[in-house]
């Protein structure tokens, strides 16, 4: 369905404002547009006659609850109610250019761009209702999407009056946004767009695309990594009733009206590999790692790092690690692709439904034009989601077929073919001088960026090397890691603060001073002292040196422009090594709060997250192949788990709105790893870590 045909059917015709100036944000937002996004206003947002306004938005909902933040924004610059917005995300026909849902880059990159489209076009209802009614746009006031006269409410017009089904091509520079005081609904807790649908199952996602004729395709894969399909016998398979099998290239599958039938036919298909697996497991993937670490490229450097050894009366060094972590999400990767009339339509769960266009496009030889990629709902990605290559294999499939055909990966297909979170090491030496302040610190990181090594500690020398690429996920290095890595909420962040806050704790336990004070001591970092005091405040934190047997601890962290502050509380058996984690608070200062109850429920899925990947989640592997397939040996955190969680928003929206969905995980390794240092005084250096490390760590100790 053409742009035109879909506005029509939904009765969202009518307001087209075109837009020739840079998007002007609020003083809390950030004041400039990302390159790619249409100046174009009729991109963004349509008035139909009722005066409901829609909202197109390239980004995708995964759970996150941007559909209801942005929403909210649009609805607080054009003064009508939440209700009457409706939000179209992530559909290549239908919405503006956006370059994918990641890094927490809803509201800190594209809020800017949508509130400023909002504010124009209520500047330009403003000057056609100014003319309606015949007085100047300053003397009107809009409440509910109705514009009146100050002083004179009977003297009113609709927005949808306004717009009459006409085509409006007026524009205003330099209109800007209201100021944070005359904000109404933002920075108020809104109930989820989402909610409903998802509670009572009406909610679609990829695998729910019902089309008529649907072939459930199942693919060939490999045993390992590094294997390449050689040959595939798939007689026995096209013997079984209603199965075709399809190749192309390197691409081999038995498709069935049933998905268990297709299931059963590629049990049938014999297949042979040939290539050469990488000879490592997941120990020694360490020494691979820390070899290659002198492949490191120094991102910072400041101060004379030998003249501060020199002078320092106690140096410290650790080496800490992490396993490679998969994404694990709750929907598999899954596709449904229909050649049809020219044009390839896929429906598919991803992150960035532009760029998978253009890779579904160059996979079938067709002009961008003649693909168009719609995602619906998305069940969990962290990361996992950013490329399609199961949106490329329907599409391939289909084309074939010449029906449609669904790809859904399972659970093994799902932990095969993951991007995974790059296993890393971690070198830290530092000193202290004789008055217990640290004289300098030399960081270097293997495996992954240096993103977030570094925070505002007050260091007089210090280096900070990575193996990473732009200070992220580490893919720079050729053939550092056995299979693929990617992003996995907050890149690199998880990792580099672990060892981090880490090394603080172990500094703080050798002066004999509190962690808390230890920090303080060390920070002049405004924002970065409020965190952490707000946190202990609530916490009720008592100062002392650890170990103190109480099994507490605190760290902090940060992710694009948001800071945070953990603290936890554990129980330790000493026997078994099992923890229990029995409270975290975690106090956050992300500038400007677009939705304080959003913002909550994902400050509390991402400690929650963050358990998993600090006492479970660890990926085994030997050879190229992936042992773990399934949640019975990859284990996520459950619902037993959980311990009293406690959070605090900071207030401060005189900061421009900063991200939200992944810097409360950042610190759950560090402040959990502290937390079972002051329970039994030993120190685990590798993440995950399990009850076996925990005991190790005490026999050492």
């Amino acid at each position: 369905m053409k742009r035109r045909e879909f506005l029509k059917a939904t009765g969202l015709t009518g307001l087209f404002i075109l837009f020739r100036t840079e998007v002007l944000a609020a003083p809390q937002l950030v004041p400039t547009r990302p390159a790619g996004y249409p100046m174009d206003f009729n991109a963004y947002l349509r008035i139909g006659a009722d005066g409901r306004v829609g909202c197109f938005v390239g980004k995708v909902e995964m759970g996150q609850g941007n559909m209801t933040s942005l929403a909210m924004l649009a609805a607080e610059e054009l003064d009508v109610p939440l209700e009457r917005v409706d939000m179209l995300m992530g559909d290549t026909d239908l919405c503006p250019w956006d370059g994918g849902t990641g890094g927490s880059l809803s509201i800190w990159q594209f809020g800017p761009v949508l509130l400023g489209a909002a504010a124009e076009a209520r500047a330009v209802l403003l000057l056609m209702a100014g003319e309606r009614l015949q007085v100047p746009a300053d003397r009107l006031e809009v409440k509910e999407g109705v514009v009146s006269v100050k002083g004179d409410p009977s003297r009113q017009v609709a927005y949808g009056q306004l717009v009459q089904g006409k085509r409006i091509e007026r524009h205003l520079a330099d209109v800007k946004p209201k100021p944070v005081s005359a904000y109404t609904l933002v920075g108020t807790s809104a109930p989820r767009k989402d909610a409903l649908e998802k509670i009572n199952g009406t909610a679609r996602f990829s695998a729910d695309q019902g089309l008529p004729g649907t072939l459930h395709a199942c693919i060939v894969r490999p045993p390992a990594h590094g294997a390449k399909l050689k040959s595939a016998d798939t007689s026995a398979a096209e013997r079984m009733p209603g199965v075709r099998v399809l190749r192309d290239g390197n691409l081999v599958a038995v498709l069935h009206e049933f998905p268990d039938q297709a299931r059963k036919a590629l049990g049938l298909v014999k297949a042979t590999f040939d290539g050469t697996p990488p000879a490592l497991d997941d120990r020694t993937i360490y020494r691979r790692l820390a070899d290659r670490a002198a492949s490191a490229k120094v991102g910072v450097q400041e101060g004379d790092l030998k003249a501060a050894e020199a002078r320092s009366a106690t140096l410290v060094e650790a080496d800490y690690l992490n396993a490679y972590v998969a994404h694990a999400a709750i929907e598999p990767h899954s596709a449904v692709a229909q050649w049809k009339d020219g044009r390839m339509t896929v429906w598919a769960g991803v992150q960035a439904p532009f760029p998978v266009k253009a890779q579904v496009a160059e996979a079938l030889g067709l002009p961008a034009e003649k693909v168009r990629i719609i995602t619906p709902h998305i069940g969990g990605a962290f990361g996992g989601k950013a490329a399609g290559p199961q949106a490329v294999e329907a599409a391939r499939l289909a084309m074939k077929a010449g029906a449609p055909v669904q790809v859904v990966w399972d659970r093994r297909e799902e932990f095969f073919l993951d991007t995974f979170r790059p296993a890393a090491v971690v070198k830290i030496r530092s000193g202290l001088d004789q008055a217990g302040r640290i004289t300098f610190w030399d960081c270097l990181v293997s495996g992954t960026g240096d993103r977030e090594a570094e925070i505002g500690y007050d260091l007089p020398a210090k280096r900070f090397a990575s193996t990473g690429d732009s200070g992220d996920i580490g893919t720079s290095a050729a053939g550092l890691h056995p299979f693929p890595t990617g992003a996995w909420r907050a890149p690199a962040a998880n990792t580099n603060v672990f060892a981090r806050e880490s090394h603080m704790d172990i500094l703080a336990a050798k002066v004999k001073v509190d962690p808390l004070a230890f920090r303080l001591r060390h920070l002049t970092d405004k924002r970065v002292i409020r965190v952490l005091e707000a946190a202990a405040e609530k916490f009720g934190w008592v100062a002392g040196a650890a170990p103190s047997g109480r099994g507490v601890g605190v760290a902090c962290g940060a992710w694009r422009g948001t800071l945070t502050a953990a603290m936890a509380e554990v129980d330790v058996d000493r026997k078994t090594g099992q923890v229990r984690v029995k409270r975290v608070v975690l106090a956050q200062d992300m500038g400007l709060v677009v939705n304080p109850d959003g913002a909550r429920q994902q400050m509390e899925g991402s400690i929650t997250m963050g358990l998993g990947y600090a006492l479970s989640e660890g990926l085994r592997f030997k050879d190229g192949r992936i042992l773990d397939e399934n949640f019975d040996t990859y284990q996520i955190p459950r619902f037993s788990w959980l311990p009293t969680i406690e959070t605090v928003l900071i207030h401060n929206p005189e900061l421009n709105a900063q991200s939200g969905g992944e810097p409360p995980i950042v610190c759950m390794g560090a402040v959990l790893a502290n937390a079972i240092y002051d329970a039994v005084g030993a120190r685990v250096f590798e993440l995950p870590m399990t009850p076996e490390r925990i005991l190790e760590a005490m026999r050492k100790s």
